[in-house]
């Protein structure tokens, strides 16, 4: 892990880190730093804050507080010493690194004409460590095939924050591409099928130069770093996409260009958050699209222990649809 973001960190917090022991930094998800705060770290469902020793402790008052220098050095890191470069990341909060590791930033704002313009003074860093989890998605897709369109349904994962929604859609997009639908005595084959993905925010892909550093399967095309609404008009417009992938969905704008897509006989995939499908029935943006009809499954994934991440499927009409699987899985 610690070669993966190593080059961010100041030598003091890398120092810290490096003293975690090595299943510790491999089940890494979060490292919070704060200004004059403690140094905490969430791994495997976990929370506890490192010591000056590097050791993991529960006591706030034994914690290892990084000091101004720590959060400008990390930030001078982060932004390759030119915050006018990242300015835009900035102004949403979070820079993406290279691996697909994103760092959510909290500090001062500074407004123009009511909207963020920037931000300064940054004092709270959030590093969230992406991985690719290759078959997270195998219990999951069987769900979501529809055995007529040789594809999927039009699907909506949801699920508060960090409860695994994009490293559950980045594996799922890889098995649609390589046509890994599971389960072949029940009947479900079919052939991989070209995927589009829209990484706004560059995390699905981890992409360097365009080319994905993650496995995202062999027929799929990535559009790094563009806005979700914008990317899935070009992926529609010039790459021919069967299936739609794309993180987080919300904003009125999304919505128009998923209508979009539907409508024009592509499958969607996508995220967004909430904890549970009423909960998701009162965003006003999610809840149109509900009403619609526009998905045929709904993926909720719960709150995960340390091992697992329990999940429940929904068809249209809110209807739990592991009865009907189990069903048709014993009649084989």
């Amino acid at each position: 892990m610690l070669d993966s973001i190593g080059t961010i960190l100041p030598q003091s917090l890398k120092f810290l880190l490096s003293q975690l022991s090595k299943e510790v930094q491999a089940e890494l998800e979060e490292i919070r730093v704060r200004e004059e705060r403690p140094l905490e770290v969430c791994f495997a469902g976990r929370y506890a804050f490192i010591s000056e020793q590097g050791l993991l402790v529960q006591d706030e008052q034994k914690a290892y507080k990084p000091g101004r220098s720590d959060c400008l050095g990390l930030l001078e890191m982060l932004t390759n010493h030119s915050l006018y470069t990242f300015e835009e990341q900035l102004k949403r909060g979070f820079i993406t690194i290279a691996g697909g590791h994103r760092v959510g930033l909290a500090g001062r704002t500074i407004l123009e004409n009511g909207k963020v313009k920037q931000i300064r003074d940054v004092s709270s860093f959030n590093i969230r460590i992406a991985r690719a989890v290759t078959g997270v998605g195998k219990p999951i897709l069987p769900f979501l095939f529809d055995p007529k369109a040789l594809s999927i349904h039009h699907s909506l994962v949801l699920s508060p924050p960090q409860q695994g929604k994009t490293t559950l859609i980045r594996d799922l997009a890889r098995m649609i591409s390589n046509g890994e639908w599971g389960h072949g005595q029940a009947g479900i084959r079919g052939k991989g099928v070209k995927v589009g993905v829209i990484d706004e925010r560059s995390e699905l892909a981890a992409c360097v130069k365009g080319i994905p550093r993650f496995d995202l399967g062999p027929r799929t095309d990535v559009m790094d770093g563009c806005p979700k609404a914008e990317g899935m008009m070009m992926m529609i417009r010039s790459l021919s996409p069967e299936v739609l992938v794309v993180d987080e969905i919300g904003r009125p704008e999304d919505a128009d260009a998923i209508h979009e897509a539907m409508h024009a006989g592509i499958r969607v995939l996508a995220t967004a958050h909430a904890g549970s499908l009423d909960d998701a029935r009162r965003r006003p943006v999610l809840k149109e699209l509900i009403a619609e009809g526009m998905f045929a499954r709904f993926v909720v994934l719960g709150r995960r222990s340390a091992r697992e991440a329990p999940f429940q499927i929904f068809d249209a009409a809110g209807q739990s649809v592991h009865a009907a699987f189990a069903a048709r899985m014993e009649s084989s």
